[in-house]
């Protein structure tokens, strides 16, 4: 979106006041879904208006009123009965070829340069930076997620939304997220990215992360998961690759 006061782009990386529309993309998956979503509106949106537009046809210039035709005038046509079996044969090609191509694009498995373990709980979330340990010890940077209660956030904060530690990740990087839960059914979801991955007890699903710019990103839970299941948001924070070295030094010098 466009800001007339400050005449910079802001971006929408959490969801507004009744907002109906996609948030703004952060990732090529989400550029490729909104782009399909578009594609798909259009011969959607043809169809719909080339039906009605025929029933209106057929309502008005058809009635028995101004036409009393019996039904043994009606005969058989074979070109009629070619080209509407034909366009819509194509019409599925056309939808089935770029969701395929995207849907396959999802699946792809990047080289990563790094890997974020996720691991759901109830009622929190769990990371762990697995690439980076101590030479002589097993430590690597780890810590839980939880949400910030409404007394103590700060002005500007969004409810429900924000946590006492962030993930901070790098953007124009190829990452493995890795998701897992330790007791029931979660999903870890950021709208901005694009991802929606299912986190399952004793099961590893694997999913492919690029962000193309800087920002924060919030989501949320997206199963079910108990009482407490709308208190499980996500924050990731995306900055440059030079802050984010700086970041994870920082880290293991305090581990």
């Amino acid at each position: 979106m466009f800001n007339l006061k400050s005449n910079i782009i802001s971006y929408c990386d959490a969801a507004e006041k009744w907002q109906f529309g996609i948030q703004d993309p952060a990732t090529p998956n989400l550029e490729g879904m909104i782009f399909f979503h578009d594609y798909l509106n259009f011969f959607l949106i043809s169809i719909v208006i080339f039906v009605c537009w025929f029933l209106t046809v057929l309502f008005l210039n058809y009635s028995e009123q101004k036409n009393k035709i019996s039904y043994k005038f009606f005969t058989h046509s074979n070109i009629l009965e070619i080209v509407w079996t034909i366009i819509p044969a194509v019409l599925l090609l056309l939808i089935a070829v770029p969701s395929f191509a995207l849907l396959y694009s999802l699946d792809e498995l990047v080289d990563p340069s790094l890997t974020l373990k996720v691991v759901g709980h109830q009622w929190y979330w769990s990371y762990e930076y697995s690439d980076y340990t101590f030479e002589n010890s097993e430590e690597s940077i780890a810590f839980d997620s939880y949400m910030i209660p409404t007394s103590e956030l700060k002005k500007g904060s969004f409810r429900l939304l924000e946590v006492d530690h962030r993930v901070v990740l790098p953007t124009n990087t190829h990452i493995r997220v890795l998701v897992t839960a330790a007791d029931v059914l979660h999903s870890w979801c950021i709208p901005s990215f694009g991802i929606k991955v299912d986190a399952c007890p004793g099961r590893l699903t694997q999913a492919s992360l690029f962000i193309k710019r800087e920002g924060i990103y919030y989501g949320q839970c997206s199963e079910i998961c108990g009482i407490n299941h709308a208190f499980m948001p996500i924050v990731i924070k995306a900055v440059p690759t030079d802050i984010y070295i700086n970041w994870v030094l920082n880290k293991l010098e305090n581990i």
